[in-house]
């Protein structure tokens, strides 16, 4: 973190690494992000989500020098070795971020997943190697050299996430004691194209559409889908698995049990967007966001529905007024960046709306 800190020096702007202190504890991340995009509440899905689509191709005008080229060569191989699941769909790629408290604007246009991910994605690998060899980063130094190409979204490939904390309320039992929230945190799997054997919250996953180019732009519609996929056992909405056949996969006709329950009455379920910052690691956009189940009668009717996908090697819960083990958790150095991001942002959303279910220290910001 330290290297990737001191490569891009001072901010171009107000802004800087996402961080602060936990309990004391010094936190910091490789999320540049500015006051005015955090703590943001933003709900997703209605009018407040307002990100466009731009159709057409928008070139980022880049030809791969001779260096870039042997590692994306060098990563396909990797990638086949390894089978990681990859499908070359498009993705959301953010021409213009426009973010604030009271919406979520911009425009977006698509790019091929398999340009990013010979491209803006060796960021990460050979980072890794020059933390341990203490080589240098020619790939880093043509893609992403400063703070004005990271900021430059016309000018690169910059792909991105949604990825969110979620909270299902649970109610006061025998094994739990009092009332309190669920929380839900993925160890990522071995075959996921980034984060591999990270920590993240769930669900997560890349901005993509499905069949809807135009309307699936909105984050709301990637974190609901993986919602659906990632807990709920929806795997025909997995856009890495097979043809996508459905002309609304996500009608409600087609919705799985739970979240049509979730769906029958308004204040069930809260999607809200919580922060957004680039990742410095990749130069990714990344919105943070909070699930909250808030009928605690989802838990004792379906908390045994909830399951991860492939996508996660393993799922852990837990409480919300559990400080300490939380403590633990938060500090914890397997983390993604972005995925300590979601969860910082989303723990400190929860304790301002979950009243006595939530008893945690205060994440301290540091300056913005």
């Amino acid at each position: 973190m330290r290297m990737l800190l001191d490569y891009y020096g001072a901010g171009a702007g107000a802004g800087g690494a996402y961080g602060g202190r936990w309990n004391g504890e010094k936190i910091t991340t490789s999320i540049f992000t500015r006051s005015e995009w955090l703590d943001l509440a933003v709900p997703l899905g209605g009018h407040d989500d307002r990100l466009t689509l731009v159709p057409g191709r928008q070139d980022f005008g880049g030809v791969l020098s001779d260096v870039a080229a042997s590692a994306a060569v060098a990563k396909l191989a990797e990638s086949v070795a390894l089978g990681v699941r990859v499908t070359n769909l498009p993705l959301y790629r953010l021409l213009h971020a426009d973010i604030g408290s009271a919406a979520i604007g911009g425009e977006a246009g698509l790019v091929p997943l398999i340009e990013y991910a010979l491209t803006m994605d060796l960021l990460e690998g050979e980072l890794a190697d020059a933390v341990v060899g203490g080589g240098g980063m020619a790939l880093r130094d043509e893609f992403l050299p400063d703070l004005a190409s990271v900021l430059d979204l016309r000018g690169r490939v910059c792909a991105g996430g949604a990825l969110a904390l979620c909270a299902i309320a649970r109610p006061q039992d025998a094994l739990h004691g009092k009332p309190d929230f669920a929380l839900l945190v993925q160890e990522r799997s071995a075959h996921v194209l980034n984060a591999t054997g990270r920590l993240a919250v769930i669900p997560k996953a890349f901005h993509q559409p499905l069949t809807d180019v135009r309307a699936d732009v909105r984050v709301g519609a990637t974190l609901l889908r993986e919602l659906e996929e990632e807990l709920f056992g929806r795997g025909e909405v997995d856009s890495v698995v097979g043809e996508m056949r459905a002309a609304s996969p996500m009608h409600p006709a087609r919705w799985s049990e739970p979240m049509r329950w979730l769906s029958e009455v308004p204040g069930r379920l809260r999607v809200e967007c919580t922060g957004f910052g680039f990742n410095l690691v990749s130069g990714n956009y990344e919105f943070a966001g909070l699930v909250v189940i808030e009928d605690e009668e989802f838990w004792p009717r379906f908390g045994g529905h909830v399951e991860a996908n492939w996508e996660a090697a393993g799922l852990r819960v837990y409480s919300s007024l559990d400080g300490d083990v939380i403590g633990d958790l938060v500090t914890h150095e397997s983390w993604s960046n972005e995925g300590l991001f979601a969860l910082l942002q989303g723990l400190r959303r929860l304790a301002e709306i979950g009243d006595r279910r939530v008893n945690l220290p205060t994440f301290e910001l540091s300056g913005l």
